[in-house]
């Protein structure tokens, strides 16, 4: 039997100092100037049989070693076991660089600073647990969220193919327009945290030297601007690995200002999620809490020996951070250096009848979508960039399509066969869970 639900929530400012180099970019972007603030956003769910944390970081990615350094130092502070941690990213392009990609220099300190930080989130929450409901909904909004992979006429498939571009035929995927929303309420009936869960990768700016949370922070803001309250509101990335809010059917849309379109976009997905939020009429005291994960044996592509030895001699014979061609050559030596074959995590939580799954990369809209439709769950948060960092993971027939996502380097390593193995096991934690 379930027992009465504790929930506490809290963040931890992970802002880096100016002057770090950022990711999200072939270029090397150094930060200028701060729009708003990063962060470690933490949930913290307790009754008498189970504790489990829920936790976001405005980063693009980070990779377990780091995730775990995280894990080790939260559970030492709260108690909470170390597999009972969840910590996701957001995948803002406007953070340091956390992960080791091309010739971008790795932030490594302030990685180890951030992950430090995100633990004293865990703790901070953990300070604040009190007597809490949780209830669910979710709405739509198919508007914002468009596959950014389309068919062109010469049968190639293109990312981004530009707005209106004659040679554009029609997208090479679906999208997901759902915007789950899972609240927590404490006796008073006033929220304590909100997370949210929708497919939607990230929304560009042109202030390329200017730390920001994105749309994700954005978002926050706007949810508890329309709430009326003060609360800890996530944004937990759905499979979006092929996703992103550019309707390439119309004009391209204004930008009065360089945040005008993160602003935007979060104003109405949260607007959705209100709206879904306000529908929930039963809040559940005693939840089943539960948390599993599975270690699976990811498996990278690799390069033939004619391609490998080509990608040697041109990254040997030059650097040029400028050539794409350098670039993919030096991917394609660091890429060779990687085991064939490693274990990486994929971890389920049941929040009562809600079910949330962590899976490592930048997964293509198909696997959520796929994972929800088999769920035991009413409702099913799928949160991409979980516990780890392995790239884009297209699907079978995105990998024979083709296109950026498919181009071999550190961000994009999936063989065939990642999307039924993290599909097939997602859904089987889940029923695990379930059944629990």
């Amino acid at each position: 039997m379930a027992s009465q639900l504790h929930a506490g929530a809290a963040k931890s400012n992970i802002t880096p100092k100016l002057g770090r180099h950022m990711q999200g970019s072939f270029s090397d972007r150094v930060a200028d100037d701060v729009y708003d603030e990063l962060y470690a956003q933490a949930v913290v769910l307790e009754n008498e049989e189970t504790a489990i944390a829920i936790v976001v970081c405005d980063v693009i990615g980070l990779y377990k070693r780091h995730v775990d350094m995280a894990k080790a130092q939260a559970s030492e502070l709260t108690g909470i076991p170390v597999e009972n941690i969840f910590i996701s990213a957001t995948h803002t392009h406007y953070g340091p660089n956390t992960l080791e990609l091309a010739h971008l220099p790795h932030e490594a300190e302030y990685t180890e600073w951030a992950m430090a930080k995100t633990a004293d989130a865990v703790k901070l929450a953990h300070n604040r647990l009190q007597p809490a409901r949780v209830g669910h909904a979710s709405g739509s909004c198919p508007e914002e969220t468009h596959n950014r992979r389309w068919h062109m006429q010469d049968g190639a498939v293109k990312m981004n193919p530009g707005y209106q571009n004659p040679e554009a035929l029609r997208p090479a995927g679906p999208t997901d327009p759902e915007v789950a929303v899972a609240v927590f309420i404490g006796e008073d009936s006033r929220p304590i945290a909100a997370v949210a869960n929708y497919s939607l990768h990230y929304v560009g700016s042109p202030a390329g030297n200017t730390l920001s949370a994105n749309y994700f922070g954005a978002f926050g803001r706007a949810l508890q601007r329309i709430a009326g309250n003060e609360f800890v509101a996530i944004m937990a990335n759905g499979c979006c690995g092929n996703i992103n809010n550019c309707d390439w059917t119309r004009e391209a849309p204004p930008m009065p200002h360089p945040h005008y379109q993160v602003e935007r976009v979060a104003s109405v997905v949260a607007s959705r999620a209100y709206g879904a939020w306000q529908q929930i009429r039963d809040y559940d005291a005693e939840p089943a809490l539960g948390a599993v994960t599975e270690m699976v044996e990811f498996r990278r592509r690799e390069s033939s020996e004619e391609e490998l030895a080509r990608a040697i001699e041109l990254y040997e014979s030059k650097n040029d951070p400028a050539d794409m061609d350098w670039v993919y050559a030096l991917e394609a030596v660091k890429v060779a250096e990687f085991p064939l074959v490693w274990p990486v995590p994929v971890m389920g939580l049941r929040i009562g009848d809600l079910g949330v799954v962590g899976v490592p990369g930048e997964m293509f809209v198909e696997y959520g979508l796929q994972i929800k439709a088999q769920s035991p769950f009413a409702r099913t948060m799928t949160v991409e960039l979980a516990n780890d960092f392995v790239g884009y993971c297209p699907t079978d027939v995105g990998l024979e399509e083709g296109g950026y996502e498919t181009w071999l380097c550190r961000w994009a390593m999936a063989a065939t066969g990642t999307e039924g193995q993290m599909v097939d096991t997602s859904v089987e934690l889940l029923n695990r869970l379930a059944e629990s």
